[in-house]
């Protein structure tokens, strides 16, 4: 998903956040702070819904597959 133009990524093991998100004193300012404060609010509700390690388990290496055009 996107807000303006910073986009949220939701993976299995982790959500990812990049870009920008100007958070200016108008509608559209507030309008971006509340879809940002949701967002958040959700992704604290579903990390304190279960037991956490103190620590992710490192992600895997990545794995090599056959390339499709040769």
């Amino acid at each position: 998903m996107s807000i303006d133009k910073l986009t949220i990524e939701n993976d299995t093991d982790q959500v990812t956040l990049y870009g920008s998100l100007d958070i200016t004193r108008d509608q559209a300012g507030l309008t971006h702070a509340r879809h940002m404060k949701a967002l958040l609010d959700r992704i604290v509700e579903v990390l304190e819904a279960k037991p956490l390690p103190a620590e992710a388990a490192p992600a895997s290496a990545p794995k090599i597959v056959k390339n499709p055009f040769r």
